[in-house]
């Protein structure tokens, strides 16, 4: 089996699960057990020289060192926000930038991540989505993200981990899978699949891709309950309306015990209205579901403001009555701009749409 690199040049070892990495083992006349022995040093002890791999063979060793490419991103800028909150920059080859966000709390540590270098979906609410697409994230550049965090903060810091950086997760599906099966691997972070969400604003083919082949935590950002509102807010909304994705959701395989999260940003005078949440209260009725309402976070250019505190609360009460488990999303971070929607980066020759293809 000729194991199959992630763009051009020598195999990206960090972007090889086990399955991947066992195949170019294989192809070199290795033993496949070496796979775990190697995750386990890339991933769980993260270490950045293969001379360190102690119980790896010194030829082994010296051919992953010759033929594989262990590089990771350059840290750009780092930033901390009054709450604790830090924000990286970081430069990839091709002249692009992402942005990877961590969020210390009492009880856990998340670090939310990029799957694309910008995003197609245009969100009109959304940092992110003004600056286009450049590409895709390939499993290396997405692992990488974790691996700068760790050696920021330390190894035991990051506790969970969110797809809700710069990117459409669900149209990045051939990179971002083989990303999660490495966070679940017991050899690499072992993380348990509660401790993993994937946030989508609808794509609704790749929803039964990832409910077939990943356990992780679901969240949608769903943000209106009618049809011409979202299509405003959530242009991806035109290719599959609210129907369409939540009756997706409902046929969701959710793991026991589990809700999907539905996050709904509060836009004065737009979305925010007591008749707004009555309408979601009917859309999700009978699903397990939390919904997540998210303060608006304003950036450059933005049209929309922020509903306030008032406002809010009275939306969150009409749906804790209904019986719905509600939260309101601190926010976090809005000092350096490292906030939900306002992750923008440095995006190359972006493009505002793409065909809402899923790259699974």
């Amino acid at each position: 089996m000729t194991v199959v690199m992630q763009g051009a040049g020598r195999p990206k070892l960090l972007g090889l699960d086990r399955s991947g990495l066992e195949s170019l083992l294989v192809e070199w006349g290795e033993p496949r057990f070496r796979a775990a022995q190697i995750l386990q040093w890339l991933h769980a002890r993260q270490i950045h020289e293969f001379a360190q791999m102690s119980n790896i063979s010194k030829a082994l060793r010296a051919r992953l060192e010759q033929d594989c490419d262990l590089a990771e991103p350059e840290i750009v800028r780092e930033q901390q926000a009054a709450d604790g909150t830090r924000k990286w920059l970081l430069a990839l080859p091709d002249g692009n930038a992402i942005e990877t966000v961590f969020i210390p709390e009492e009880d856990r540590g998340t670090l939310c991540i990029s799957s694309q270098v910008g995003c197609s979906l245009a969100c009109s609410f959304c940092a992110t989505g003004a600056q286009g697409l450049s590409r895709n994230l390939e499993t290396h550049e997405i692992i990488a993200q974790i691996r700068v965090a760790r050696r920021a903060l330390g190894l035991e810091a990051i506790s969970n981990v969110v797809f809700m950086g710069m990117g459409e997760p669900l149209l990045n599906l051939k990179q971002v899978l083989p990303a999660i099966r490495l966070l679940l691997d017991d050899f690499a972070y072992g993380l348990s699949a509660r401790r993993v969400t994937v946030s989508t604003a609808g794509v609704v083919p790749g929803l039964a891709q990832l409910g077939r082949e990943s356990p992780v935590n679901l969240a949608i950002s769903l943000h209106a309950t009618r049809d011409e509102i979202r299509d405003e807010l959530v242009p991806i909304n035109r290719h599959y309306p609210l129907a369409e994705l939540l009756a997706a959701c409902r046929a969701y395989p959710l793991p026991p015990r589990r809700r999907i999260t539905f996050e709904y940003v509060m836009l004065e005078g737009i979305n925010d209205q007591d008749q707004h949440a009555r309408e979601l209260v009917r859309l999700l009725a009978g699903m397990p579901a939390l919904v997540n309402l998210i303060p608006f976070n304003p950036f450059p250019q933005a049209r929309y403001r922020r509903s306030g505190n008032v406002r809010i609360d009275a939306f969150r009460d009409i749906i804790l009555r209904a019986g719905l488990m509600t939260v309101t999303r601190k926010t976090r971070g809005d000092d350096i701009a490292a906030a939900c929607g306002q992750l923008a980066g440095q995006v190359r020759e972006g493009r505002s749409s793409v065909p809402l293809r899923v790259m699974g």
